[in-house]
């Protein structure tokens, strides 16, 4: 989970201030000491460390905090403003050119991501600005490269422009022709990469801008590579001056410091964060719900998008009827499980969740067990699923048999259904008040079995 290490080690720094009624310029500078080490063993670089913690000190120990009277608080949301402004204050746009259309040039090293998150920035393009972007294959040189291209822009529903090995100007030049032509008005040049930073390569890609002079050039780095990311960056902006970072894996980076340098070494932002292996995985990089997320406070607002842009509305229209109705059985849970597992793991969705991060650190959720659950409602017969009053012993046994599982498995998803049926009724019962619960409910994540060995559920 990403920053898993350094929200730990934040939220012990912060714990030892609440626990003091009130603090003097000593305590404050302790915390600082030790959200300075939190911040280096992330990987975050040293100038941006000291220069974050002395910004932090210096304001904490105002009058304002120290006389305040809940002063750990004070700290805590000066961390947050600071943390904000560190990864760049508000999310930085794309700029789209007046008239179409817009050239995006995609650049990094070679294994970075760059072809994958060429096709993922095009499909949120299509799908959630109504664009009608265009895939361009630059990459002349890795074996299987342009074939790649292909494949992902085929299941991102895009068009892909190759000329086999011409060279990689011409291609951009004619593809931006073509693009005219077609109607595509964004153009996203997916350029070679190397194994390491070397002059054939910033030739190439010095002579493509001059070329076509991109509205955005975008660094493809890879978050898991901490201060080696950072180093990237600051060599490609000193010789290529790009527009932004998409900064790719940063489910998978505990520690953060690509994250929290990237903005501050190379003065450009990050504008895109890779979260998952799905082309549907690209998360516009929003630096304060980021600091939330570092300091344990959930991402509500990111969670809200996902589940606007990722789950099927008129499924999720068909659903609220149904629960204003008091009509829920297992064929609506079998579809709503269809619908959480397109929004990605489980526990990625939880920790968005303020107050959840650190509830997860010791819990198993193993994302199988939704299949688990699919499989013993698939191994019931369509007269049970729409009444589950008729399944007896024998007809648990039964489906316990069809599905792999246990009965006492089968006995929990049944008193679980039951429990949320009575759950809908209370709402139902509450008029305007459950009403608003209704909206702001997903129907089918209340008392799911989410810890290892099948006990009692989380609240979602």
């Amino acid at each position: 989970m990403a920053f898993e290490g350094l929200s730990d080690k934040l939220s012990r720094a912060f714990k030892r201030l609440k626990n003091k009624g009130k603090l003097t310029e000593a305590d404050v500078k302790e915390a600082m000491r030790e959200v300075r080490l939190a911040l280096l063993e992330a990987d975050v670089n040293y100038k941006v460390a000291k220069s974050f913690t002395n910004k932090v000190t210096e304001r904490a120990v105002g009058q304002d905090v120290m006389e305040s009277l809940t002063p750990a608080q004070m700290v805590i949301k000066i961390v947050n403003e600071e943390l904000t402004a560190l990864m760049g204050g508000e999310n930085e746009r794309l700029e789209f050119a007046s008239k179409p259309p817009t050239v995006i040039m995609m650049c990094g090293l070679q294994g970075s991501g760059k072809t994958t998150h060429s096709a993922k920035l095009a499909k949120m393009l299509k799908e959630q600005q109504n664009r009608r972007p265009m895939l361009v294959a630059c990459d002349i040189y890795r074996p299987a490269a342009i074939d790649q291209l292909k494949v992902v822009g085929e299941k991102a529903g895009v068009p892909v422009f190759e000329m086999g090995t011409e060279n990689p100007v011409k291609i951009a030049r004619e593809a931006i022709k073509h693009a005219k032509d077609y109607g595509n008005d964004v153009v996203i040049l997916d350029t070679a990469g190397r194994l390491h930073i070397d002059e054939k390569l910033m030739n190439e890609l010095k002579e493509i801008k001059a070329e076509v002079d991109p509205d955005e050039i975008l660094l493809v780095i890879d978050a898991m590579t901490g201060q080696d990311a950072v180093n990237v960056a600051k060599s490609f902006n000193d010789l290529l001056e790009i527009t932004g970072v998409i900064l790719t894996k940063l489910d998978g980076d505990t520690r953060g410091g690509a994250a929290l340098s990237v903005k501050e070494v190379t003065g450009k932002p990050i504008k895109f964060a890779g979260t998952g292996e799905k082309l549907e995985d690209l998360e516009i990089f929003h630096p304060d719900r980021m600091a939330s997320r570092i300091l344990g406070m959930g991402d509500v607002l990111t969670l809200i998008e996902d589940a606007q842009n990722k789950l099927d509305q008129k499924e999720a229209e068909k659903m609220a009827e149904k629960i204003m109705s008091n009509r829920f059985d297992f064929n609506d849970l079998l579809g709503q499980f269809d619908q959480i597992k397109k929004m990605g793991p489980l526990k990625g969705i939880l920790s968005k969740l303020p107050g959840m991060g650190k509830q997860l650190d010791d819990v198993d959720i193993n994302d199988r067990q939704i299949d688990w659950l699919q499989a013993i409602i698939l191994s019931m017969t369509p007269e049970e699923r729409s009444n589950p009053a008729l399944i007896n012993p024998s007809r648990k046994r039964r489906i316990a048999a069809g599905s792999g599982r246990t009965v006492e498995e089968v006995n929990r998803l049944l008193k679980q259904l039951e429990q949320m049926q009575k759950m809908i009724k209370q709402m139902n019962r509450g008029g305007k008040k459950g009403k608003r619960k209704k909206k702001m409910m997903l129907p089918g994540l209340g008392g799911m079995p989410f810890d290892g060995n099948g006990g009692s559920g989380m609240p979602f």
